[in-house]
C-alpha cells in the first residue's frame, strides 16, 4: 500500500494523475542512458531525489512530514532564485530515498507522488534526480 492508498483511502489504480509529466518512455531511456554509466549498478540502492514545488512554503512543509513518516530522508526547503527581482517566490521540497527502481516501479512511484501533490494542492511534483550513493 503506497502513500496516497493509506492516506487518502484511494487506491491508486482508480486515479490516475491528471499532471502527470514524466512518461515510461522517458523513464526507460533514463535506465538506458544510466546503465551506460560505469559505476552505476541498476540492482544496487541509488539515491533517488523527489522534489516538489508551491507558491508558499506551509503545504511543502506538510508534504516532508508525510513523506518522511514513508521514509524519505528530508533535505531541504528552498526558494529558487528569480529571473525578476518582481517574479513570485516559488519554493522546493527536496526528499530523497536510497532505494532499487526499475522504470516501471519508478513510473508506479511517480504517479503516487504526482498524486500527492495534487491532493495536498501542491503547485507540482517536479520529478527525480538520482545518483550513486556516496561512500563515506
Amino acid at each position: 500500500m503506497g502513500i496516497f492508498s493509506k492516506l487518502f483511502g484511494v487506491d491508486p489504480e482508480d486515479e490516475a494523475p491528471r499532471n502527470k509529466v514524466i512518461t515510461i518512455e522517458q523513464l526507460q531511456e533514463m535506465f538506458t542512458n544510466m546503465a551506460e554509466n560505469p559505476g552505476w549498478d541498476l540492482k544496487a540502492p541509488l539515491l533517488w531525489g523527489y522534489f516538489f514545488t508551491n507558491d508558499s512554503p506551509q503545504s511543502l512543509e506538510r508534504a516532508k512530514e508525510i513523506l518522511v513518516n514513508e521514509g524519505y530522508r528530508f533535505v531541504n526547503i528552498f526558494v529558487s532564485d528569480k529571473d525578476e527581482p518582481t517574479d513570485p517566490d516559488l519554493f522546493w521540497l527536496h526528499v530523497e530515498k536510497e532505494e532499487v527502481h526499475t522504470p516501471e516501479t519508478l513510473d508506479k512511484r511517480n504517479d503516487e507522488l504526482y498524486r500527492l501533490a495534487e491532493k495536498l494542492g501542491l503547485k507540482s511534483y517536479d520529478g527525480i534526480d538520482v545518483g550513486p550513493i556516496a561512500k563515506d
